[in-house]
């Protein structure tokens, strides 16, 4: 499934625009909008950097209806790096008057839908407004918050509750074989060169994730005025399912609220270590993704509540999901029953399996009763190796925070979800 709001300026990389480099990459910029006859947002722009907040405001509004005339993929790139350019004047003025957090999320904003060429001052930026703010404490916070956190993470469901969660059949068929500090060549002997899945444990306890994502504080102040893309519903196959953008505090405060399914809050497949670069340095890249001499072609954060649901579904690539805090349920199926599980016509779910492994329609889907699956329970600490095509289901099992590790040999298509 499609991914717009992820694929932004996450994918760019550049250096801060300084100086005249910086003045001549946003005059070039100009001169390719006027191109493109977005006059009025050449003239916004220019008073923006005068110092006239109304005018940012207004070239950013423009920008972004352009971001929104037509399918995300048609976009033209000029007017991904137009919006960018946009929010950095916003952020510019709102910090230069004192308003922290509205600067921090058009700088977000800009991150998430702007495109690469300004990249570099879009991280700058938001590294030295952030800096700015790092020693004053959050009067909303509550005092209770980080022992909450730590008994909610603390919780365990026994198997018993845990089965009666799951879908059919679930730890009856075969489980997935779980190795510990496997050698990459091992890995690749056994596992990639077959597509054969396997659980990996020991090979992550080294993560600074591992202990410093339990910490709640450590997360709000890292990352607790920042501006991220939320799902909000049971899963992204349901009417009522919707995206969001609010603060990762927010965020944090919703992973509580799990008594209404329409109301689950999950930040799924989104590129927050580009965005965040902070909580990048608390995880490393496994040597696994290199195998079959390939390259890293996502890296996707996976934050929710107990109770998100990810609908069968597979992707084009190799796949190794890291389960860093909380526990996941994961059902298997090989890339040879495709035709079994019945997968939805529409180009955009393609990849997207009909058949909801909750409540199984039998009569309408007769041919999956009787599939054989591989699944398990991913515990702290354990990845998950998935080969390219195999559908896969994913339910949390608690509060749980997972990575997953894209690579390919290939020329990928980033469109598809994990």
């Amino acid at each position: 499934m499609g991914s717009e709001p992820g694929g932004g300026g996450g994918s760019g990389s550049g250096s801060s625009g300084s100086g005249g480099v910086g003045e001549e990459r946003r005059a070039a910029l100009l001169r390719r909008i006027t191109e493109e006859g977005g006059f009025a947002y050449v003239s916004s722009a220019e008073k923006a950097a005068c110092g006239d907040l109304r005018a940012a405001e207004a070239a950013r509004e423009m920008a972004w209806e352009q971001l929104h005339s037509g399918p995300w993929h048609a976009v033209v790139p000029a007017w991904r790096d137009a919006y960018a350019m946009a929010c950095l004047h916003v952020a510019e003025l709102r910090a230069g008057a004192g308003d922290r957090r509205e600067a921090l999320r058009a700088l977000d904003m800009g991150l998430i839908m702007g495109g690469p060429l300004l990249r570099g001052e879009l991280d700058a930026a938001v590294e030295r407004i952030a800096a700015e703010g790092s020693e004053k404490r959050r009067e909303e916070e509550e005092k209770g918050d980080a022992e909450r956190w730590r008994e909610e993470l603390a919780k365990n469901q026994n198997l018993e509750e845990v089965l009666q969660a799951l879908p059919k059949k679930s730890l009856s068929c075969k489980i997935i074989e779980k190795r510990s500090s496997m050698s990459l060549e091992t890995f690749i002997s056994d596992h990639f060169l077959r597509e054969s899945p396997v659980v990996i444990s020991g090979c992550i306890d080294h993560w600074p994730a591992r202990t410093k994502w339990k910490d709640i504080e450590y997360l709000k102040g890292i990352a607790g005025d920042r501006t991220v893309p939320v799902e909000v519903g049971k899963n992204y196959l349901c009417t009522e399912w919707k995206q969001e953008l609010i603060t990762f505090s927010q965020f944090l405060e919703r992973i509580w609220c799990t008594d209404c399914p329409a109301n689950l809050t999950y930040l799924a497949q989104h590129p927050l270590f580009d965005q965040i670069r902070e909580l990048r340095n608390d995880i490393m890249i496994p040597d696994f993704c290199f195998a079959g001499g390939g390259e890293l072609q996502s890296l996707n954060a996976w934050f929710g509540p107990l109770g998100t649901v990810t609908p069968l579904h597979h992707d084009p690539h190799h796949n190794l999901f890291a389960q860093v805090v909380g526990r996941k349920y994961i059902r298997l199926y090989p890339a040879s029953v495709s035709d079994d599980l019945y997968p939805h016509a529409e180009s955009m779910l393609h990849n997207t399996s009909q058949v909801d492994l909750d409540n199984i329609d039998s009569e309408e889907f007769p041919r999956v009763e009787n599939l054989d699956f591989m699944d398990c329970i991913l515990d702290e600490g354990e990845m998950l190796y998935i080969p390219p095509k195999w559908w896969h289901y994913v339910r949390s099992l608690s509060p749980s925070f997972s990575v997953s590790f894209w690579w390919s040999a290939m020329s990928p298509s980033s469109s598809e979800r994990t």
